[in-house]
């Protein structure tokens, strides 16, 4: 039984391996047409967002491997964090990148009169939100950075501790029913020592309630409807806010789930574990 589970270790390194590779090659393949719709509906929604609805976007220029440049027929005015916003949200749809430095530069002086910096390794950068920028032709760059290649080599690193994990996955499977949920009779749903009762918007553990906000309780069904899974952030910005007619960036999902972590912490079995790029996974030890 042993030497089947060493076996399959390896070959789920020489897998990870493969796929790493593939991954990374894929990611650096971006079709420029599919960027420029993307840039273009970008300058399209800034330009609706100043009530102008009939000027051109000009084309997408690519000013090197990767920068690009959206110009635009006619002076407007806007605010600041609507770049931003529009930005964040169709680059999280399409995923060209998911690292950039935009640049809003004016036309006549060629100045940067605007710029903030998305880095999700080393922290984003938005300074002078909610300035209202005066009416003047602007034009707008975005350099999309490289994200840090992952070095295979490195994965062979994970041969010894999977093998040590793959001795103990037949406990984990053992131990899968405690995992999960479990449905009370009177309606509740438990996650570790605590009892989520959704219809109230309440929380019970030992002798303590704690009462959830509706955002709150949403995020937390749906988490508990699919533990140990990856729950994308789109899925949780369209049903807890979009489907409302709330139009939120995923800042929103990540100050909800830490509200959810601080809440759970009287649990130190219950995790919620981040996913880059993807979303979060509850878990429960």
């Amino acid at each position: 039984m042993k030497s089947y589970i060493l076996l399959g270790s390896f070959a789920l390194i020489i897998i990870i391996l493969i796929g790493a590779v593939a991954v990374n090659k894929k990611e650096k393949e971006t079709p420029d047409h599919h960027l420029e719709v993307v840039l273009r509906d970008i300058g399209h929604q800034l330009l609706l967002s100043a009530k102008d609805s009939t000027s051109r976007v000009l084309p997408v220029k690519k000013i090197n491997g990767n920068t690009y440049q959206i110009s635009f027929q006619n002076d407007f005015s806007f605010v600041s964090d609507t770049l931003i916003n529009l930005v964040q949200r169709e680059f999280q749809k399409s995923a060209p990148a998911t690292h950039y430095i935009v640049n809003l530069r004016n036309c006549k002086q060629n100045e940067t009169v605007f710029a903030f910096e998305i880095n999700h390794q080393k922290g984003d950068l938005t300074p002078c939100r909610g300035r209202k920028l005066e009416v003047d032709c602007y034009i707008i760059e975005i350099e999309l950075l490289k994200a840090r290649s992952l070095n295979p080599l490195w994965l062979l690193l994970l041969i010894i501790p999977l093998g040590g994990i793959a001795y103990f996955m037949k406990d984990k499977f053992r131990n899968k029913k405690a995992q999960e949920p479990i449905i009370d009779n009177d309606n509740y749903i438990q996650l570790g020592r605590f009892r989520f009762y959704s219809d109230k918007n309440m929380l019970e553990i030992e002798n303590k309630t704690i009462t959830l906000s509706e955002k709150e309780t949403k995020a937390l069904k749906i988490f508990a409807e699919n533990i140990n899974q990856i729950v994308e952030r789109d899925k949780l910005m369209k049903e807890i806010w979009e489907n409302n007619g709330i139009v939120v960036i995923s800042r929103n999902v990540d100050v909800l789930i830490s509200k959810l972590r601080k809440i759970l912490s009287d649990d130190n079995t219950i995790k919620f574990i981040t996913v880059p790029g993807r979303g979060y996974k509850l878990t429960i030890e």
